[in-house]
């Protein structure tokens, strides 16, 4: 089984980390593939840090569920009460509920069903000016309603930001700050933050971009300088693995939250989470990840106890990994 492993990975020039752990977080597998610098040839290891994308949005979900369960809000909590930001043509009906469901209706300012380009935003929007959430605004506060709040699912990056500004106006703290003492802290993730692109730690995989002819370049152009509550952290496999472990054991929130957090509201997806359903019993909770240059997959496997990374350096690859795995070791 990890000869085909092996074999597969190099058939689909896999670059980045995999790790396989049972319910008594014992290493069923892991390996590392390609490179995490590509210029002086230093190879991924599976404690290297990779960029998840849009996979710490389960993070910022943790983050604001903790904060509904010190009463400071509740998933009722009006939007237009809970953030002092001048939003003029919001509905004033969207709830804290709606943005973390990706069903709140507010424009975006980067609509996945209409753009096929991140990097276009930069051109208008230099990427090294987005350091902190309020940075992001003026890419979408002032715009109009795409539909009204819960009547449909699209997903929204423009709706996690809003929820990283909820969670340092009543937690008092800038949102990284509380991430990294409220989530990371607690789950013992001694090796992930959302580290800026200019000073990236020791043993952190560049991201790159392969162009069609053959040649390459990091996407340190291509993604903000830095993430925030809609994207951009920076974790390892073995620290992915401890964060789905404290979810599911009640360490981070009580069952009740976790719970609610893990029910399926739109689709298939809850509050930060995707959830993927084989003959209507879950398959798996799983959140993914997708920027320039970054490509990830984590998922815990409910029936069996397993939990899964896949985390790429590249455009590609992780959801094929994951596939893979999925149908030759977890059926």
């Amino acid at each position: 089984m990890i000869h085909k492993m092996k074999e597969f990975a190099a058939d689909i020039r896999f670059s980045g980390a995999v790790l396989v752990t049972d319910e008594y977080d014992n290493v069923v597998w892991d390996g590392a593939f390609g490179y995490s610098n590509r210029a002086d040839h230093i190879p991924n290891q599976t404690d290297t840090r990779f960029g998840v994308a849009s996979g710490c949005k389960l993070f910022t979900a943790i983050a604001v569920c903790q904060l509904i369960e010190q009463g400071k809000l509740s998933l009722d909590s009006k939007l237009s009460d809970c953030l002092d930001i001048p939003l003029p043509n919001f509905s004033p009906e969207i709830t804290v509920f709606h943005l973390l469901s990706h069903s709140s209706g507010i424009p975006d300012y980067f609509d996945e069903e209409v753009m096929d380009d991140f990097e276009d935003l930069w051109k208008a929007v230099p990427m090294y000016t987005l350091r902190n959430g309020r940075d992001f605004l003026p890419l979408f506060q002032s715009e109009r309603m795409k539909f009204q709040p819960g009547e449909r699912f699209h997903y929204n990056n423009a709706g996690f930001v809003l929820l990283g500004l909820i969670v340092e106006q009543h937690a008092g703290m800038p949102f990284r700050d509380y991430v990294q003492q409220f989530v990371f802290e607690p789950c013992g993730m001694q090796d992930s933050g959302y580290f800026p692109l200019d000073r990236l730690p020791a043993n952190t995989a560049y991201g790159y971009i392969d162009e069609e002819d053959g040649t390459w370049r990091t996407n340190h152009y291509a993604i903000p300088i830095q993430g925030y509550a809609d994207g951009g952290a920076y974790v390892t496999a073995p620290d992915m693995i401890k964060l789905w472990r404290s979810l599911m054991n009640n360490t981070l929130l009580t069952a009740s939250m976790t719970e609610k957090l893990l029910a399926s509201h739109n689709l298939n997806y809850g509050l930060g989470v995707w959830i993927t359903k084989k003959n209507e019993d879950v398959f798996k909770y799983h959140v993914m990840g997708y920027d320039p240059g970054v490509n990830f997959r984590s998922a815990y496997y409910p029936a069996t106890g397993h939990t899964l990374v896949v985390a790429s350096n590249a455009g590609g690859g992780a959801f094929e990994m994951m596939q893979f795995i999925e149908e030759e070791w977890l059926k």
